[in-house]
């Protein structure tokens, strides 16, 4: 949750020709990760669940695209985007542990 927060600062400053384009892209992933872990977490059987966390997965490595691309086209400053990279890595190094643990 606290990624989806960071994200929504951070394309708050976004220009307004990206607010349907980057800016909506980026909250859309970030909010992926979150809604997708709870929705698995409620499925009935671990093997819709590890699938549903896979989900969250790949929308971490599609988050960490598109700051990447924020970043290359100066919508958001060095240090915003090490910040937002860091707590990405977390979650996705915690996403991968919580996967192999799932039987």
């Amino acid at each position: 949750m606290e990624i989806v927060k960071n994200v929504y600062v951070a394309t708050s400053t976004f220009p307004k020709q990206e607010l349907y384009g980057l800016s909506s892209q980026m909250r859309r992933s970030s909010v992926s990760i979150p809604s997708n872990i709870a929705e698995g977490f409620n499925r009935l059987h671990n093997k819709e669940y590890k699938q549903f966390l896979y989900i969250a997965l790949g929308s971490c490595a599609e988050l960490e695209t598109l700051i990447e691309i924020a970043a290359e086209l100066k919508y958001m400053n060095e240090q915003k985007k090490v910040a937002l990279l860091d707590k990405l890595d977390h979650e996705s190094r915690m996403l991968s542990k919580l996967i192999k643990k799932i039987a």
